[in-house]
């Protein structure tokens, strides 16, 4: 009896005895792994530590050289103003030399600073005596608080080392820690301007000075708290412009030094490192490194055995899933609970779905927004011009004596401005669109006097029609830009109605465009710049891409301009419905043949 129950066999599943090898790999691998990971991890901790701060001293280089970059464009563009330089120049009695200053010296000084991030002080040092001078008793003597400008007379710097060395030229073009910029933690940037008479002669010296704190900006990255610090060296002579956090003094302590130059210049950044901030958690990361591999082989005990019950039936999922997402069902989603190798590719599947949903979208909104802010800035590039012009004209008009031609200029432009303003509204009654167009017609007007005509041909019945706002005044600007070669020019502007679409034309007899019929983007670069194109896209933007303009043009014969809209009634400031129709050939301004409002 004893014999029979010692020859039989004790029943194991075969998935228990896969299970004994399998966790003695397991435990064999953790302790490998957990050896190896401590060893490895203490070297790659220090590689990490340097990669990361190398990375930081990279981006607070390239933050650097940027924003030094911007203040030499700076002073490059005060350099290179024709108008400002010649200012400088000026000679006359005091009054005069007061309006050239508030008209263009002033603004030339305050543009920079407003479109400049950061808080600089912009100083001119102008040769000519005659300048007047703007500064306080706290010039460039305290910490920069806010942007601001001074006009400081050579004469009263001449005599310092640093203009010497400026008017010889051994500072020019260079950036400078002078008279109180090393004890404020400032630098300077100084440069020398020109006359453009004649290309050579020096008529005043611009300098401009930033706070080392903003140039370096950020200092997150490195926890100076830690015994890193960072300063910022003149490779030439050796000197420490900047110095954050405390310099490394103990010998028994082996730094890491970073170094990075800026180029163009001698400066280079330098970071020292402390080995005891490289080698630390060293016994913290210890434990941890045993707390994982103790929790992985429990895991690991536990996927043991559960994944061959679980793997059929999830693989499968994951495969039926992963073919729909093939097909293009983006909005797929794997759902497994357990805790494994399948858990996490589920994981990362849905992630990598989620990614990719949300890339599609937000590359179509910010392709719509983007495309929005270039119409918008091109757009916003029309009326500045047209009204630095327009008021060059009212001046001289003053100058001339001529008031009420004055008065019915600022008139018109109001009217102008108000129109394109449209309270902040996008869409305009047509009405209103073309006595936007009028007002600047007759404005244009007052510089060509009768030397054009202009004839409307509108269907009074599409009047109260709903158009973005700016749509036919910039075909009319590309007219007495581009199209006008002869002593006169006529110009015709009509509007029809054909079935459930607008239909404005506006034609002129100019010169022409070389070939017969343009494509938008070609006549955009062509025949007017880019408020052709701009009016096409915008259209097209928001009403879709069977409206928006075409060209039509004959060299020598003229060109017509067609733009097809949406006949949409205007739910917001309708015009009146007594309204006439706009027809006949303007006399001295826009007429109508039935009425005026």
């Amino acid at each position: 009896m004893d014999k029979r129950r010692l020859s039989v066999n004790v029943h194991i599943p075969y998935s228990y005895k896969l299970m004994v090898p399998y966790l003695l790999l397991v435990l064999l691998t953790d302790l490998w792994i957990g050896f190896y990971s401590y060893s490895s991890l203490i070297q790659s901790r220090t590689e990490m530590a340097e990669t990361n701060l190398r990375t930081s001293l990279q981006q607070t280089r390239s933050q650097f050289e940027f924003q030094m970059g911007e203040i030499q464009r700076i002073s490059n563009s005060l350099f290179k103003d024709r108008s400002f330089n010649q200012s400088l120049e000026t000679q006359g009695n005091s009054h005069e030399i007061f309006l050239v200053m508030l008209d263009r010296i002033i603004p030339s000084l305050e543009s920079p600073l407003q479109q400049f991030g950061n808080r600089i002080q912009l100083a001119i040092y102008p040769l000519n005596p005659a300048i007047m001078k703007v500064y306080g008793n706290d010039l460039l003597q305290k910490p920069i608080k806010n942007s601001d400008y001074f006009i400081v007379p050579a004469d009263e710097v001449k005599n310092t080392d640093w203009y010497a060395a400026l008017v010889s030229g051994g500072m020019d073009g260079r950036w400078v820690q002078i008279e109180a910029d090393r004890k404020l933690g400032n630098i300077s940037y100084v440069h020398r301007l020109i006359s453009y008479q004649d290309y050579q002669t020096v008529i005043g010296y611009v300098r401009i000075v930033i706070r080392l704190d903003d140039l370096l900006s950020n200092f997150d990255a490195f926890p100076l708290d830690q015994g890193i610090s960072l300063s910022l060296v003149d490779d030439s002579t050796g000197i420490t412009l900047y110095q954050r956090g405390e310099e490394i003094r103990n010998t028994r302590d082996t730094p890491l030094i970073l170094k990075e130059m800026i180029p163009g210049t001698t400066f280079f950044i330098k970071v020292t490192v402390p080995e005891a901030y490289l080698n630390k958690d060293s016994r913290e990361l210890q434990k941890r490194i045993a707390a994982v591999c103790t929790v992985s082989f429990l895991i690991m005990t536990a996927i043991g055995l559960f994944v061959a019950r679980l793997s059929g039936r999830n693989m499968r999922h994951i495969v039926k899933q992963i073919h729909s997402f093939q097909q293009g069902d983006f909005g797929k989603r794997i759902r497994i609970s357990e805790n494994d190798e399948f858990g996490q590719i589920a994981e990362a599947f849905n992630a990598m779905a989620g990614n990719i949903q949300e890339l599609i979208d937000s590359v179509y909104r910010e392709g719509l927004r983007k495309k929005q802010a270039e119409l918008e800035a091109l757009q916003a590039q029309i009326n500045p011009h047209f009204l630095y012009n327009t008021l060059s004209s009212i001046i001289s008009l003053a100058n001339m004596g001529e008031i009420p031609k004055v008065t019915d200029m600022v008139r018109k432009l109001t009217l102008f401005y108000r129109l394109s303003l449209n309270e902040g509204e996008v869409e305009i009654a047509l009405e209103k669109e073309l006595e936007q167009v009028k007002a600047y017609i007759d404005i244009q007007r007052t510089k060509y006097e009768d030397a054009f005509t202009v004839c409307y041909d509108i269907e009074p019945d599409i009047l109260s029609c709903s158009v973005i706002k700016l749509i036919l005044q910039p075909f009319v600007e590309n007219i007495f830009k581009h199209a006008w070669f002869g002593e006169s020019i006529a110009v015709v502007i009509r509007g029809r109605r054909t079935g459930d679409q607008i239909e404005l034309k506006v034609i002129d007899n100019g010169i022409g465009i070389h070939r017969g019929v343009q494509q938008v983007h070609e006549a955009g670069q062509r025949a007017g710049g880019c408020g052709v194109k701009n009016v096409d896209e915008r259209i097209k933007l928001r009403y879709g891409k069977e409206y928006g303009v075409s060209i039509a043009s004959i060299y020598g014969a003229g060109t017509t301009a067609r733009i097809l809209l949406p006949a949409v009634i205007s739910t917001r400031d309708n015009p009146r419905p007594d309204h006439q129709t706009w027809k006949g050939e303007e006399e001295h301004g826009l007429q109508r043949s039935a009425g005026r409002r």
